[in-house]
Parts: C-alpha cells; structure tokens; sequence
C-alpha cells in the first residue's frame, strides 16, 4: 500500500520536471543571447522559481560557481533528476558544446523539440480521454455480463438440467467439481482460512476473482495507454478492482434478497 502513493509521487514529480526544463532552458537561450557568458548565465537563470526543478538548478549553480567543468557539471545535474527526456537535451547540447557548436542556436533547438514533446504529449492525453471513458464503459459492461452469467443463467441452467433428469434435486455442483454454494466462516481466524479455499472454489469466488483479473490487467493496460507508464496503471487498476468487488458482492446480496432460486451464497 505504501509502494503505490510513492510511485505516485515520484511520477508527479517527474512531470512536473519535465514541465519546467522548457521554461529553464528558454531562460538560459535568452540569458546567452543578451550577451552573458554562458556560466554566469547558468548562475543568474537558476536564481528563479522552477518548482520541483529548483533544488537541481541551484545545485548545478553552485557547481558552476566552484569552476567544475561546462559538461561535467550538466551530466551531473542530467543524472540527479533521473528524467529521460532531460538527459537527452543535455547530451544534446554537451555534444554541441564540445564540438564548438554555436550555443545559442542548439538551446534554442533544444526549447523547441520540448516544447513540441510536451504538446504532443498534451494531444495524446487528450485524445486519449475518450478511450479511457470507452474503457471503463467496456469494463462496467463485462461486471454486468458477469453478474448476469453467475447469478440468472448457471443457476437456471442447472435447476433446467435437475428437472430435465427428473432427479428432484437441484445438484450442488456443476462441471470440474466447483460449488454452486460455499459458506465463509467468520466464527474464528483460522475457520476463516479454513473456508476461504473451498469459498474461492465455488461460484461466487472464482467469478469474483475473475472480475478482480480483469479488472487489475484492464487498469494497467489502460495506465499504459493513457500516461505511456505501467506505474499509473496501478491507479485505474485499483479502481477497477474495488468497483469489481462491490458490485459483484452487492448484485449477489441483491438478488439472493429478492428470491432469485439457485444463487451461489457467499
């Protein structure tokens, strides 16, 4: 539970200095075309507000001051913020840098390809917003197809094929030797345990557990989708996966109080 609102964290951080490079750099291109050096440029730049891209900048600064080389001290600050596209700029311009490039024409290169990376990124997000609804709509229908399967049609089915045989009984199991009915006992701990693995054989634990697999693998491939990372995932997965639960729990609760016969009690 801790691992999830840590990753969340450090992903928001990471966007947000993502954000805020463009607005650095676009500074640092000005900065140099005025006429600064580009070190005292680098310490005049950094003295403003990039939020959580700040405490790299002043860090680089301080570098800069202690006469630490162009390069060495931009690698290091690349590799402190631990961003991919970051790194990529700064490799960009050390290159330039050493090659004895103009400087002032690859940052300004380089404000660009971001800037056009973030509005891409913006589109995306966008454009992705539909399918992320059209995602939780597919999802939503499945739990009721589910609910429909589990509680109106297995049920009918076997009592069909018990009057069918003319048996006059309703049989307590069906294909493979799952329950149609299991009973969780809380009385004690271990009782508990005990009646979870015959529970989570009969009908309503492996729908149920069916319901929680779609739910899990549908959120992660929906984080991949929408945000191009499996971490966020974990965020639609949970949703899915809570909403599976309660609906599945309280669908079987509702109809097993409205005398809906052969419903599987949990």
């Amino acid at each position: 539970a801790a691992i999830l609102p840590s990753a969340r964290i450090f992903s928001k951080r990471q966007k947000e200095i993502e954000s805020r490079f463009p607005e650095f750099v676009r500074n640092l291109s000005g900065a140099i075309k005025s006429g600064m050096p580009a070190a005292q440029a680098v310490i005049h730049v950094t003295e403003g507000d990039y939020g959580a891209l700040t405490p790299y900048l002043r860090k680089l600064a301080n570098q800069i001051e202690w006469s630490v080389p162009f390069h060495r001290a931009f690698t290091a600050f690349a590799n402190e913020t631990d961003n991919p596209v970051i790194k990529r700029a700064i490799a960009t311009v050390i290159q330039a840098e050493q090659a004895g490039g103009n400087i002032e024409d690859v940052l300004t290169s380089v404000t660009e390809s971001l800037l056009q990376i973030k509005r891409i990124r913006e589109e995306r997000k966008s454009s992705i917003h539909a399918q992320i609804m059209q995602s939780y709509i597919i999802f939503f229908v499945f739990l009721g197809v589910m609910i429909v399967i589990q509680n109106l049609l297995i049920p009918y089915m076997v009592k069909f094929r018990a009057t069918e045989t003319e048996t006059g009984t309703t049989p307590s199991q069906i294909g493979g030797g799952i329950k149609l009915e299991a009973q969780l006992d809380f009385s004690s701990p271990v009782n508990f345990f005990l009646s979870l693995g015959g529970w989570l054989m009969s009908l309503s634990g492996i729908f149920l557990l069916m319901t929680l697999i779609q739910g899990f693998f549908a959120g992660v491939v929906l984080g991949k989708l929408a945000e191009g990372d499996l971490t966020s995932g974990l965020k639609h997965s949970l949703i899915m996966m809570t909403a599976a639960f309660m609906i599945i729990t309280l669908a079987q609760s509702m109809l097993q109080n409205v005398g809906v016969p052969g419903l599987a009690t949990g």
